[in-house]
């Protein structure tokens, strides 16, 4: 597995979370075969469990039954000892060193959402937890300094799995109590010391010199779900009815770090201000290339606002993926990007029929499928619409034949 060290830690977290092979070039070694049960057919060297508990996450929310192979190739990438690694090959063993806690992350949030797999998602978990940092943080890789991106993961991992984040620390050196997974979310998030318009935004890690933080998009974007409670699949069954609010900085009282209570709404306002800045999603920025549109993190914002009710600041972002889709996707073949989309458009209540056909086709057929209340409103709007004329037409036949009736009574006094 690849380090920050070699690519640089903002562009390390850029290519693993958007499922972009980050390795190097190399002319003699052919990527593996795409096995049986895997959605997508590229190289599943980097997102093979990413991708897969994504569309897993996605389908089950759409109320698609996955096919057995689909689920069994997930379960399969757990390591003995709790983790997932990004991929690793039929037969090949598991080395410690290349679990991550993103693949565990999205793992357990996936088999919560399919249910039934409750001893796998309790190994899940407890690798979390033996891998959290004393600072409360999480790496990519256990034994690193932590990275925002990788904290929100496993903390709405914790969340899926109704496990308190407060309640989650791991013993620093000497047996000194460490920091909560809430605390290890909070290093990274800038507080009132930062410039106003970056208040709230999360830092992809601090400074290794000085500790200072930089606002990074698609580390606010990741970590803000998390901030906000939440979870894959997000449901957003709640609506807010302001903005998200700011955070407070009235005075030169305001605590040096953003309070948990603080956290999401503080994000969800960064995030709502950068979405409405840059039309209506967020810009990739990585350092020796030109500045690009980032679909990934605009996602994860839509998430992330969605989750705290602010469906109005997300709705602009969710129609830019929407137009999006074709480039993102690649015309619906990357499975990663479609199952995201997915769960963008069910968090948004927008239809996803089209969507859910889409990702079902790239992997096994499914066991079962059933039209969810939300998955295709304009199908739902006709059906209703039948249904009326049909009883409109009934009662006509109903009456126009009472009439008749009468007047062939009438007519003979007889009948």
């Amino acid at each position: 597995m690849l380090t920050a060290a070699r690519l640089g830690a903002a562009a390390l977290s850029a290519a693993l979370l958007t499922g972009i092979a980050a390795g190097p070039a190399l002319a003699d070694v052919s990527p593996p075969a795409v096995p049986d049960g895997l959605y997508g057919k590229s190289d599943p060297t980097y997102d093979g469990v990413w991708r897969q508990a994504l569309a897993l996450t996605a389908l089950t929310a759409a109320k698609v039954t996955p096919a057995d192979s689909a689920v069994g190739w997930l379960t399969g990438q757990q390591c003995e000892d709790g983790g997932w690694p990004s991929y690793r090959a039929a037969g090949a063993g598991c080395d410690p060193k290349s679990e991550d806690s993103n693949a565990t992350a999205v793992a357990v949030q996936a088999l919560i959402a399919l249910g039934g797999h409750q001893p796998a998602v309790d190994k899940g978990v407890a690798w979390l937890k033996a891998n959290q940092n004393a600072d409360g943080s999480w790496a990519y890789n256990p034994g690193n300094p932590g990275d925002a991106n990788s904290t929100g993961l496993a903390v709405s991992a914790l969340f899926a799995a109704r496990t308190d984040p407060a309640s989650v620390a791991k013993a620093g050196s000497g047996g000194a109590a460490g920091k909560n997974a809430f605390d290890g979310l909070a290093r990274f998030q800038l507080g009132c010391a930062a410039p106003a318009d970056q208040r709230g935004a999360f830092a992809y890690q601090p400074d290794a010199a000085t500790g200072a933080l930089a606002p990074n998009t698609l580390a606010s974007a990741q970590a803000a779900l998390a901030a906000a409670g939440g979870h894959l699949p997000v449901a957003g069954s709640v609506r807010a009815d302001t903005e998200p609010k700011p955070l407070a900085c009235a005075d030169g009282s305001a605590p040096a770090t953003v309070p948990h209570a603080e956290a999401g709404e503080a994000v969800g306002a960064y995030l709502s201000a950068q979405l409405t800045g840059g039309g209506d999603h967020l810009t990739l920025t990585t350092p020796g290339a030109a500045p690009s549109p980032d679909y990934t993190a605009t996602a994860w914002a839509a998430l992330a606002l969605s989750q705290s009710g602010h469906h109005d600041q997300a709705a602009g972002a969710v129609d830019w993926l929407d137009q999006q889709e074709a480039a993102w996707t690649k015309d619906g073949s990357d499975a990663g990007a479609t199952a995201t989309l997915l769960l963008v458009s069910e968090a948004a209540h927008r239809d996803t029929a089209e969507l859910t056909g889409k990702l079902t086709a790239l992997g096994p057929t499914p066991k079962a499928t059933t039209t969810s209340d939300h998955a295709t409103p304009a199908k739902k709007k006709t059906d209703s619409i039948s249904q009326y004329w049909l009883i409109g037409v009934g009662l006509l036949i109903g009456i126009g034949g009472g009439l008749l009736l009468s007047l062939q009574r009438k007519r003979n006094p007889k009948l």
